[in-house]
């Protein structure tokens, strides 16, 4: 859909969707209305769906807010409310309007080709929901919040000055080894003060997320979340051969360049703090400084690429902190109190995008910056599509758009830096990164299938599943006295916590975007952002293998594929500059 389409005075003016006193008469006003025509219930399907962008408008403000503003008292409590006294009787409200909705969909038959995946979907939504499950949800929500909690106030005393832990990476790309060492040991035994409470929270969601699943009638919550995350198009044996597939091609890969790594540097072995430094010893990438900085070299990396894109870019306007209010869309910069990583949310009523990250002057801020507003210019292209449900895509596709951008926007480094040599440094950053992270993904992916296939495990049993996966996945370090940390490296993945098995999709997403960056360099950049904008501006209205077939790739994350990717980065590489 090209044209936005609201139902004319459904949602009120007043509405408020994180109050219960406003979101209960008009969803029962929607449950209770007569519907005697196909037409009427295309027309209950729009004004549902801005019923249901306004109330995801109203969940998603208190959360963007509570992130920024995590040691803020009021903001955490405005969103435990909503979690505690909100989310849990919007849940059986939807259930209900789903049901309503399977009924009349097989009342009023609607053409398949533009309802077949809503329909779908719905589906399933009904098929899973078990009122005895809401509750445990709810405890799930708190949970999460209190990891998030916990990383946001997460701060070292180091070198004179109180730093959060993402303006500690600046240290590990400094030369001098003991400092980067110190650095390391600092952020790793802040970690440490809290692992135990992490633990702990982590036991009560595996065994909360167990009985979600036993509920609904599952054997295991790995089982119970391919069905919730509607993975029609996949199975875990699909997952256990990326696996495979990552362990040939992707590992050596990686193990080639840490081998590399450590011959330049000259050291016996390397150490976990060798990761990040030069490895000609170079000064450290600096590609700006503070947030607004960012926004307006970034500004003009869009400007450059494409119009579209640019003008998309600057409707965010300027760097923002502390939250949403005022419609404000962007809150960069890393600070105590603000929950850790990096997101685009989507206020769907407003249909206005708010981007976050905690940027402290890296080149992997860089990386961040363009990755969310890939998921902007999603959003943007779909919102015009009066289904809310089709304005938001399947994550397998949806980090395809920001995936891609980190690779289609390599030509326009040189706003970032203005020295050619540094612009190949990230190139070369950039490229070994893409096909690199491979790995990780592989065995946050592999992680999540062994803990839920064993719901009753105990830590130690789940510190061996993950020291084995390390040693199948992880990098050519030698962790030698560290062994405690390295337990616990996975205390870092947010989402573990916050979005189990939301992880295999990077890797799925990453081979197509670099599919995409290869079309790009036989065909023209302005071709493949020609596929790129228009197999975006397809939201979630078609099935996954067709929204891959509108950008030009295949949807396939087997050996074959991940053994041509490699092989055509490895090929690139070596045209760079040294």
């Amino acid at each position: 859909m090209s044209t936005q389409q609201i139902a004319d005075g459904f949602v009120p003016g007043t509405f408020d969707g994180a109050d219960w006193a406003s979101v209960e008469p008009l969803g029962k006003s929607l449950l209770a209305r007569a519907v005697a025509s196909a037409a009427e219930f295309e027309r209950w399907l729009i004004e549902r769906s801005d019923f249901d962008a306004a109330c995801s408008e109203g969940r998603a403000n208190l959360y963007i807010t509570m992130t920024c503003r995590t040691d803020d008292k009021a903001a955490a409590g405005a969103w435990t409310r909503y979690i505690e006294e909100v989310a849990p009787r919007l849940k059986p409200l939807g259930f209900e309007l789903d049901k309503r909705q399977v009924e009349l969909s097989e009342r009023f038959p609607l053409p398949k080709d533009r309802y077949g995946v809503l329909e779908r979907d719905t589906r399933v939504e009904v098929d899973l929901f078990r009122a005895e499950s809401v509750p445990l949800e709810t405890e799930l929500s708190k949970l999460d919040q209190r990891y998030d909690e916990i990383c946001g106030a997460m701060t070292v005393e180091f070198e004179g000055e109180t730093r959060t832990l993402p303006q500690m990476a600046r240290f590990q790309q400094e030369h001098d080894r003991g400092l980067r060492e110190r650095a390391w040991r600092a952020v790793a035994e802040r970690r440490a003060r809290d692992a135990e409470e992490v633990e702990s929270i982590y036991d009560r969601m595996v065994g909360l997320r167990q009985r979600v699943a036993v509920n609904a009638g599952f054997k295991n919550f790995r089982d119970w979340s391919f069905r919730a995350k509607k993975r029609f198009d996949y199975t875990p044996e699909m997952c256990f051969a990326f696996h495979d597939a990552v362990e040939k091609h992707i590992v050596p890969f990686n193990r080639r360049a840490d081998e590399r790594r450590r011959r330049l540097l000259g050291v016996d072995a390397l150490r976990p703090w060798d990761l990040a430094v030069d490895e000609k010893k170079r000064p450290p990438l600096r590609p700006f400084e503070g947030g607004q900085d960012l926004v307006n070299r970034t500004r003009r990396v869009f400007d450059r690429m494409d119009a579209d894109l640019g003008r998309m870019f600057r409707a965010l306007g300027d760097n923002a902190s502390r939250g949403s209010e005022g419609g404000a869309c962007l809150d960069l910069e890393s600070r105590k109190g603000k929950a850790s990583g990096g997101y685009q949310y989507m206020r769907d009523l407003s249909r206005r995008s708010f981007i976050f990250m905690n940027a402290a002057g890296l080149h992997a801020d860089v990386h961040t910056m363009v990755h969310e507003a890939g998921h902007m210019f999603h959003s943007e292209l779909c919102k015009g599509d009066p289904l809310v449900a089709y304005r938001h895509s399947p994550i397998e596709f949806a980090e395809v758009a920001s995936m891609s951008m980190e690779l289609l926007s390599m030509p326009e480094l040189d706003e970032y830096y203005a020295d050619p040599a540094h612009v190949a440094r990230a190139v070369r950053e950039q490229l070994e990164g893409s096909v690199g992270i491979l790995a990780w993904i592989a065995q946050i992916d592999a992680f999540q299938h062994w803990v839920y296939e064993h719901p009753g495990h105990t830590r130690e049993e789940r510190k061996a599943a993950w020291l084995g996966l390390d040693a199948r996945f992880g990098r050519g370090v030698s962790w030698e006295g560290l062994e405690a940390f390295r337990s616990r490296v996975w205390h870092r993945q947010s989402h573990l916590f916050g979005v189990p098995f939301y992880y295999i999709e990077y890797g799925i997403a990453q081979l197509g975007a670099l599919g995409l960056w290869l079309h790009s360099l036989r065909h023209g950049r302005a071709e493949a952002l020609r596929l790129y904008r228009g197999a975006l501006s397809l939201g979630g209205s078609r099935p996954l293998p067709e929204l891959f077939r509108a950008a030009g790739q295949p949807f396939d994350f087997g050996a074959a594929r991940v053994a041509e990717i490699v092989a055509a980065v490895e090929g690139e590489l070596a045209k760079l500059a040294e």
